[in-house]
Order: structure tokens, then C-alpha cells, then sequence
């Protein structure tokens, strides 16, 4: 018979509540939104460090009908490294004739509104984008204003769903809120993939709650050994029928860009 002293009671009692802790007890579980945060944080923050970039796109716009019609642009981008600070963007368009030289600059803010200004060269008018707006269609294409300066971490609150194949690689299901007041959108859901930790795919619901547009992306490649881009993205409206498809050229990092290439009378010189 196996008995105990007093003594040697207490240190197994010890032992055993010690080994329950450190060993046999569950890891306390981490909640869904922190879980779906720190997913998509890994995955905004793998690409950061660019500091500036330049890139050449052709932009397909397709309708109801499959009818199709083709713009080029530029697109420069200042890093802000505060990810409490958005980005600063430069687009412009070279072609067709009627809006060669249309520009959208974007000073990109968290909570509050961006500031965006059009530039339209017919008009020599440059136009302030209101924020009660942002969800209007961008040069007439699926994509909207907000999309085109959407993105950032901090503009979200996350929740993770769940996990599933997404073609060959297994994806991350994120749902995120827009924090930032006059949003076009409900809620998002996104798709980021395990091996490279790249957005593979964004569902967007619109103020009513239904399923309005689903963005792909396609083609990613590595730039410097450290900033994947995707080389096509593919903007489907579910609602009205129609598309629009962006195809990325030539990507250029460290291009030697400054706060003084952001600013708004930069639009007036652009031709």
C-alpha cells in the first residue's frame, strides 16, 4: 500500500495544481476579433516598408452586355509609415483622348474623411470629392472612390469566421466594419491567403446588407524579395451586370517621391 506524510501530500498537491497550468490546462482562447485583427495586421504589414511606388495599369470596363472599353493610367504612392495615418496617392489617366490627364489625388485618412480631389482637364477644374460620395462609381467604373483608398488597417473592426480552401492555397474568411463614417458598405468579407498572407478575394455589401461587388485578385508577384503585388484585379457587380478589370505593369519602388509630389496644386501641372 502506497501512503503519504503530510509533508509530501502537499508537495504533490502542489505539483499536480503546477502541471495543471503550465501543462494540462487549455490555452486561454483568443476572441474572434482579436483573432481576425491580428490576421489581417500580419497581412497589412508584410507589405510595408515600400516607401514610395509608381505603377502603369490598363483598366477594362466591361457592361451588362460584355461590351468593353479600355483606359490607361499611373498610379504613384507615398508610404506614411503611422499606420494611424493613411497613405498618399497620385492617379492619372493617359488615355482615351477625352481624359488624358484626369487625375485623382488622395490624402487617405482613418476615421475621418479622406481628402480627394479630381482633377479634370476639359474643365481645368479641380473638384473636391465629398465625403457623403464616396461610394459613387469612380470614372465610371465598378470601382468607387472608397475603394480606391479603403484599405487601410485601422479604418476596420475585424471578426474571424472561419477557414477554407480558396483554389490552391487555404484562406482566412475575415469579416470587417468600416469605422469611418459615410461608408458605401455594410460590411466586408475577405479571403487571406496562409502561405503569403495576400487578400485573395473581397466581398462587398451594400447599406441595405446584400451582396453588391466581388473583387479578385490574381497574380501576385514578389518585388525586392519582400512586397507582393497583385499583377490583376477583377471587380464584378453583382446588382448591375457589369465589370472592371485592372492589369498592373511595370511596378517601380523607390522612386525618390516626397510630400511635395501630394499636394493639390501638383494636379495643375500635370499637363
Amino acid at each position: 500500500m502506497i501512503s503519504f506524510s503530510g509533508r509530501k501530500l502537499s508537495q504533490s498537491i502542489i505539483l499536480s495544481l503546477f502541471l495543471s497550468f503550465t501543462v494540462g490546462a487549455p490555452a486561454i482562447a483568443q476572441s474572434t476579433e482579436q483573432k481576425g485583427f491580428e490576421i489581417s495586421a500580419r497581412s497589412d504589414r508584410s507589405d510595408r516598408g515600400f516607401s514610395d511606388s509608381r505603377v502603369k495599369l490598363k483598366m477594362i470596363l466591361r457592361n451588362a452586355a460584355g461590351a468593353e472599353s479600355a483606359r490607361t493610367l499611373e498610379i504613384s504612392t507615398l508610404e506614411i509609415p503611422d499606420e494611424n495615418i493613411g497613405d498618399k496617392g497620385l492617379l492619372i489617366f493617359s488615355s482615351p483622348a477625352d481624359i488624358d490627364g484626369t487625375a485623382l489625388l488622395s490624402h487617405v485618412k482613418i476615421l475621418k474623411p479622406d481628402d480627394q480631389w479630381l482633377y479634370l482637364p476639359a474643365l481645368k477644374r479641380t473638384k473636391r470629392i465629398s465625403s457623403v460620395n464616396k461610394s459613387g462609381p469612380f470614372v465610371g467604373s465598378e470601382f468607387s472612390f472608397e475603394d480606391i483608398t479603403g484599405q487601410e488597417l485601422n479604418k476596420y473592426t475585424y471578426e474571424y469566421l472561419r477557414e477554407e480552401p480558396c483554389g490552391e492555397l487555404v484562406c482566412d474568411v475575415i469579416k470587417r466594419l468600416p469605422r469611418y463614417e459615410y461608408s458605401g458598405y455594410t460590411q466586408q468579407i475577405a479571403w487571406i491567403d496562409r502561405k503569403v498572407y495576400q487578400t485573395r478575394k473581397i466581398e462587398f455589401y451594400d447599406r441595405k446588407g446584400d451582396l453588391l461587388k466581388t473583387l479578385s485578385f490574381e497574380d501576385y508577384r514578389l518585388y525586392q524579395k519582400k512586397f507582393w503585388r497583385a499583377q490583376k484585379m477583377f471587380m464584378n457587380n453583382h446588382q448591375n451586370g457589369k465589370s472592371t478589370d485592372l492589369i498592373y505593369s511595370e511596378y517601380t519602388f523607390g522612386v525618390g517621391l516626397s510630400e511635395k509630389d501630394f499636394v493639390k496644386g501638383v494636379l495643375r501641372r500635370i499637363r
